[in-house]
Parts: C-alpha cells; sequence; structure tokens
C-alpha cells in the first residue's frame, strides 16, 4: 500500500497516546496542583470521560488486544500476561518478571512477546483495527504498542547480544501495522539515543514520543497512530497509586510534542486526539506477610507445576499468577476438579472473588463473605451495557444491585461480562480468582509490589482509566475498551 492511501480518510488523522497506568484520581490531583499543563490544556480543549471500562484481567496485553479487536478476551483469545496454553502444553508469559522468564527459558519468553503473541495466540477470526484500516486502503502506524497485528510483514533487527543470548530470528517476519516502530527492534530514526539496554531497549516514553515527533515533522503521521508510553506503569508500581510526579513526567513528554506545532492550539487543528490508560493499580500493603497471598503454600497438598520443568507427569495443578489475578489450572479434571480448589481459597478473606464453570452457569464464591452466586448470558436481567442474564443467589457478592430487574454494577465494574469472558478465553480446565486492593498473588518468582502499586484484578481500582479526546463531538456507545474500535473506525472509515 503506498503512502498515498492516507488521502481517503474523509477526517483529521487520530493519534491515539495510551499512557500505561493513566488514573482519574492521579491525574486530576497532578492537575489540581498545576503539575500537568498539557493534559489540563488536551481536558479543557476536548472531551474527558474519567470511567472508562478495561477487560479482565487488567494486564495490558490483554486490554490492549481488546481495544484494537473490541472484543473480550472470549473472542481474542489472550488471556493475560501469564496463562497456560493446553495445546502447547506449557505455560506461555510474555515478561512478567526476569525470574519467571528464565526459568522458563528466556528464547520462549521473547520468541512468545515478539512473535507469538501477535502471530498466533491473537485469534485470527478477530480483526484488529490495523487490518481494518488496510481493508479500507487506510495506512495506519504503531509506537511500542505490546499488541499490533496488521498485514504488512516486518523484521526486528536484534543486537547481536540478544541475537547470542536469546537465539532471536531476525529473518521471521512478524505481522505489523504499515508504520510499526517497536522499541530499538524496529524503529524510524536511526540516531535514536533511548534505545540501550539500561533504557529497556527504547520501550520508554522518550524513545515513543521522539518517533511520534519525527513522524509529526515530517507530515508523514498516518490517519491512526496508536503510540505506547509505558513508563508511568514501573512509576505507579514502586511509588503507588497517588504517585503524582509520574504525571509530570508524562506531561512534559506531551508538552514536547505540542511544542513541535507552531502553538499548541495548531496540534488540535490538524489531529484528532484520545489519550487514555489502559488499566488502573489498586494500592498494595506495606507489610509483606499480609500483603502477598502466596498460592504455593495455599496449595502445598498438590504437586504443582515447577517452571523450570514444565509439566511434569505426575503434576497436578499450574498457575497462572497476573499479579492481583490468578488461572489455577488442574491437569486431571476427571479426580481434580477445579471446584475442589474453592475451599482453600474461600478461607482467605483476602480473595474477593473466585469463579468456575459448571455446566451452563459460573459459579462465584469469596473469601471476603459468606454465601453463594451464579449466573450465565440471556435471562431477565439487564445492565447498563444492555446485556442480558440470569442470576441466581446473592448478588452481593459481587457487588451488584438487582432493583426493578436491572443490574447495577458497584465495586467490579461490566463485572459479569468480565468474568464470563474471562472463563471462555482459553481451552483448559481452570478456575480464576481476584484478591481486594491491598493484595496480590504470588506463585514461584511471580513480580512483588510491596507498599506500592498493582493491577489484573477486577476491582475499579485496577479496572477504570481516564480517557481525553479532542476534534470530535461523537463518543464511544459504551464506556469500555472493547467499544473503543467501532467508535475509532467511524470517524476514519467512510460510512
Amino acid at each position: 500500500m503506498s503512502s498515498s492511501a492516507t488521502g481517503n480518510s474523509q477526517n483529521k488523522p487520530i493519534i491515539m497516546l495510551i499512557v500505561d497506568t493513566l488514573m482519574d484520581e492521579t491525574l486530576q490531583k497532578a492537575i489540581e496542583n498545576d503539575k500537568a499543563p498539557a493534559f489540563q490544556f488536551f481536558m479543557e480543549k476536548g472531551q474527558y470521560f474519567p470511567d472508562l471500562v478495561s477487560p479482565f484481567p487488567t494486564m495490558s496485553v490483554t486490554v490492549d488486544t481488546s481495544l484494537l479487536t473490541g472484543t473480550y478476551p472470549d473472542q481474542h483469545n489472550l488471556p493475560g500476561l501469564v496463562w497456560f496454553d493446553k495445546q502447547e502444553n506449557r505455560l506461555i508469559n510474555y515478561g512478567s518478571s526476569f525470574q519467571e522468564c528464565r526459568k522458563l527459558g528466556i528464547h520462549q519468553t521473547l520468541e512468545d512477546a515478539f512473535f507469538n503473541m501477535n502471530n498466533k495466540h491473537i485469534n485470527q477470526d478477530v480483526e484488529t483495527i490495523h487490518e481494518t484500516l488496510w481493508e479500507q486502503e487506510l495506512e495506519s502506524t504503531s509506537i511500542n504498542a505490546l499488541v499490533f497485528r496488521g498485514n504488512t510483514n516486518h523484521y526486528y533487527k536484534f543486537p547481536l547480544l540478544v541475537k547470542w543470548f536469546a537465539r532471536m530470528n531476525d529473518n521471521l517476519a512478524v505481522k505489523a501495522s504499515e508504520g510499526f516502530t517497536y522499541g530499538r527492534f524496529s524503529k524510524y530514526i536511526p540516531s535514536n539515543q533511548n534505545q540501550h539496554f539500561w533504557q529497556r531497549f527504547g520501550f520508554n516514553n522518550t524513545f515513543s514520543t521522539q518517533e511520534l515527533l519525527h513522524l509529526i515533522e515530517r507530515d508523514k503521521v498516518s490517519p491512526f497512530t496508536i503510540v505506547y508510553l509505558p513508563d508511568l506503569d514501573k512509576w505507579i508500581h514502586k511509588h503507588g497509586r497517588m504517585y503524582t510526579k509520574g504525571i509530570e513526567k508524562v506531561d512534559h513528554q506531551l508538552q514536547n510534542v505540542l511544542n513541535s506545532f507552531d502553538s499548541w492550539e495548531e496540534a488540535l487543528e490538524k489531529y484528532t486526539w484520545i489519550l487514555l490508560g489502559d488499566n488502573g493499580q489498586a494500592w498494595i500493603d506495606s507489610d509483606k506477610q499480609k500483603a502477598l497471598v502466596d498460592l504455593r503454600n495455599m496449595f502445598n497438598d498438590y504437586k504443582i507445576m515447577k517452571l523450570n520443568k514444565g509439566v511434569m507427569p505426575e503434576d497436578q495443578i499450574i498457575l497462572g499468577v497476573n499479579e492481583r489475578m490468578t488461572f489455577i489450572y488442574t491437569l486431571d479434571s476427571k479426580n481434580l476438579p477445579v471446584s475442589d480448589f474453592v475451599p482453600y481459597l474461600e478461607k482467605d478473606e483476602r480473595i474477593d472473588m473466585i469463579a468456575w464453570k459448571n455446566s451452563d452457569w459460573i459459579e462465584i464464591r469469596s473469601g471476603t463473605q459468606k454465601g453463594k452466586l451464579k449466573f450465565r448470558p440471556d435471562g431477565d436481567y439487564k445492565d447498563d451495557y444492555d446485556q442480558e442474564w440470569s442470576i441466581e443467589g446473592d448478588p452481593a457478592l459481587l457487588d451488584i444491585d438487582l432493583g426493578d430487574k436491572h443490574i447495577k454494577y458497584g465495586e467490579y465494574p461490566d463485572t459479569l461480562a468480565r468474568i464470563a469472558s474471562c472463563l471462555n478465553s482459553h481451552e483448559g480446565d481452570y478456575l480464576i480468582a481476584s484478591v481486594k486492593p491491598g493484595y496480590e498473588f504470588i506463585g514461584e518468582g511471580s513480580p512483588t509490589h510491596v507498599g506500592g502499586a498493582s493491577h489484573g484484578g477486577l476491582h475499579r481500582q485496577d479496572s477504570l482509566i481516564p480517557m481525553i479526546v479532542t476534534g470530535t463531538d461523537s463518543s464511544p456507545e459504551y464506556l469500555r475498551m472493547i467499544d473503543l474500535k467501532k467508535w475509532i473506525l467511524s470517524m476514519l472509515v467512510k460510512q
């Protein structure tokens, strides 16, 4: 496709900036303290939506796939950062921690993250924004986004150290958007300095914004460009939810982008801007003993798969820990059904949601309160997203109000659809669980964030993110990540 295809758009090009772990409360505090003038400018000139709902689990790879495909995990099939692939009989990990990845194998982890996630693991029957725009002969660009599947073959340029140490093959193509930046491994600016090992090989805010500025200054911005700014996530993980200095640092990058125009107003005249987070983070207790829910201790009656050994004949359980959420798989569903795990989890009052499939129903239990709840699609109850459900039992387990047959969600946004999609996201016999704010799960080698913040969970602290939109009065049908694709395409594709 030639660059002339960009002329097919009837509207202004869209630049979407995904600020990892951007949260309303933190953003508002920074603006209140006059520390975020660029964010404030965008907000005053456009629309502000404080409570956009992310999919579950609230991990970036799952969230970004939902954004690009307009579907929950039951359709796009990318369940989380860590999950068990029944077909390949192995645990997939796209990079939760160096310790876990080292035990699973550095080569395999990098191969999954660089190639398999986009080429193989995302369901081929769903279409990304990049693929839809390609069919409409409209160019799109992805800058440092973790999920980027498109129709164009790209080849990474791995440094010699990476090729030697991790045995990475740079003759293997990855399918991506036509314009494509992925750290130092695929970039526009040959001399971009922010790409060294200690700078995460270019996966940082400065690198991302410099790549965007390269396109803006040369007037080569695609009709749709997505730019991923990853740094706030690690700062919030370390310092906690209200680390406003992180917002200040991101704002300086936004100012650099706006300052590349003759005026900040010109930036709004030339482009439609969408600024949003991907997931929130919940606070984590500073007491290590309280904060960490150790699943190995909880299930020490069973044989848990060791990361460095893979699945062995004697193994009974596999743990797929996604920070504040976990998959727990049984390897012998006949003699060890996942319902056998429930009593262990119910004993821990830090665990607020336990769910598994039971025939056509989804069963819910909790460690925070007694009672039973079950639900399934279709029925007499309808929620704010026009989804219909059958519900039996105590709705308080999921903080749901069922007045007048209308479902009102509380601490767990769009919780029925999100739980159902998670339990139907991939093959296997598994149970899922989530913990209250203040806590996170650990298994073998899991990252921990004691005294900071973490995500993955079902709670609103993990799940709600803000979005700023300039250049259009339109908005998504519903304020959920899965509703953005249809809305974005409506602004770019002639109806």
